[in-house]
């Protein structure tokens, strides 16, 4: 479903070159929940930007679904990361002035979808927060912004819901049930791909893959989980 091959990112200032990923191949199948692990600066944020198309490789070859991104300009990726990707943040990104259902619609809305509010709504309440539809994110605890972010990232049904340390900016319990949502919707069969600092975190997912200095220095595959 996802394929990275000998996929490289260099960064050039002047004379200097920072090499971010270093000939990282990995591969993603339909169902599987990933955890990215690494210090700061191994290449985590970098390569699951690469995924999601917010960022070019240098090198290497990036397929998703049967097609290549890697060689696609911004337009065409735009419209893949509208269909098929969805971005979980540790910030929440929410649009201040909006309801959460106005917000889990935005999506709908730049995909050209009318009438979205039914499929909205059914979203939140799956996360927990139809009753909440109609407060603004200033009137949310921080586990429920997630939460509505989640839905904003589910409501278009995408192939990969790519999770940038979405729990980070919560305490031990409400990051516990943002832990359990992705449980619950990795049983139910969506592909998620997660960075994490956290051990603990990681053993969430069914594989473990932990990057150092660019490259991909281990792999844990979790049978049974």
């Amino acid at each position: 479903m996802l394929e990275i091959k000998n996929v490289s990112k260099i960064y050039s200032s002047g004379l200097a070159k920072v090499i971010a990923l270093d000939d990282v191949s990995l591969r993603v199948n339909k169902g599987d929940f990933i955890a990215i692990m690494g210090p700061s600066g191994s290449g985590k944020t970098t390569l699951l930007n690469i995924i999601g198309g917010l960022e070019q490789s240098s090198s290497g070859e990036v397929i998703l679904d049967g097609q290549r991104m890697d060689n696609l300009d911004e337009n065409a990726l735009v419209s893949i990361r509208r269909g098929k990707l969805a971005y979980v943040f540790q910030a929440y990104h929410l649009i201040p002035s909006l309801t959460a259902l106005e917000n889990v619609l935005l999506p709908l809305t730049f995909c050209g979808v009318r009438d979205g509010d039914e499929k909205a709504s059914d979203v939140l309440e799956k996360v927990g927060l139809k009753e909440r539809a109609q407060h603004k994110p200033g009137e949310l605890s921080g586990g429920e912004q997630q939460r509505v972010a989640i839905a904003r990232a589910l409501v278009t049904d995408p192939l990969f819901i790519l999770a940038d340390e979405p729990t980070g900016n919560m305490d031990q319990k409400t990051g516990r049930e943002i832990l359990d949502l992705f449980d619950t919707l990795h049983k139910e069969g969506h592909t998620i791909i997660m960075i994490t600092h956290n051990p603990e975190i990681a053993e969430h997912a069914s594989g473990i893959v932990v990057l150092q200095d660019g490259q991909i220095v281990n792999r844990l595959n979790k049978k049974g989980n």
